[in-house]
């Protein structure tokens, strides 16, 4: 199944037009951004690849602001190891999925692979990609699900939290004073080239 959504920012005052593909196997996603923030005009490109489980084992990142161009990519085992540069990224031992500050796509990771029931919450470690500071890092975040389409994410330690809306596919609808979502269809544009 293939499904094209358009995502606009609030904050980041961006567009995204992202295609995921899923299927037995996993799920693979391309996605592009566009936009301006705190006076810097931004490019982003994604790609993501899950297992079955929706554990991540791949993510690129190629981004363009500030008078610079950056190229991310990890490859994981979907358990939490990760290799980047053709070397073991032990800063990153625990991290199952990641998460990328311009898009909303990223919470869908977990949502999909953690399958909370009501009222359940689980804490987690993510690879977090703060691309307009051109950082990353280990960070813990909680999911709690509130409904079969709201889920209250929170940073760990506290400094911020919010309640987003889903579909029943778990990709995000409303994600307050942050990401909408514009528009999604099914489609069949086949796979995108992978990244170089």
């Amino acid at each position: 199944m293939q499904t094209n959504i358009l995502w606009t920012g609030r904050e980041y005052y961006s567009l995204e037009n992202c295609l995921i593909n899923t299927s037995e196997t996993g799920a693979e996603i391309a996605s592009t951004i566009i936009g301006s923030y705190q006076g810097k005009i931004y490019q982003v490109a994604y790609e993501i690849k899950t297992n079955a489980h929706w554990e991540t084992v791949f993510v690129a990142i190629r981004s363009r602001h500030s008078n610079q161009m950056q190229t991310i990519q990890l490859q994981g085992d979907g358990k939490g190891n990760w290799v980047m540069d053709g070397k073991e990224a032990e800063q990153f031992n625990g991290c199952i999925d990641v998460d990328i500050s311009l898009t909303p796509f990223t919470n869908t990771l977990p949502i999909r692979r953690l399958k909370l029931q009501n009222q359940q919450e689980q804490v987690i470690q993510v690879v977090y990609f703060d691309l307009m500071e051109q950082r990353m890092a280990p960070v813990r975040q909680q999911y709690r699900r509130l409904s079969a389409t709201e889920y209250r994410y929170e940073n760990i330690p506290n400094d911020f939290e919010s309640n987003i809306v889903v579909d029943e596919s778990g990709f995000v609808v409303d994600y307050p004073s942050l990401f909408v979502r514009s528009a999604a269809i099914k489609t069949a544009y086949g796979l995108p080239a992978a990244f170089n």
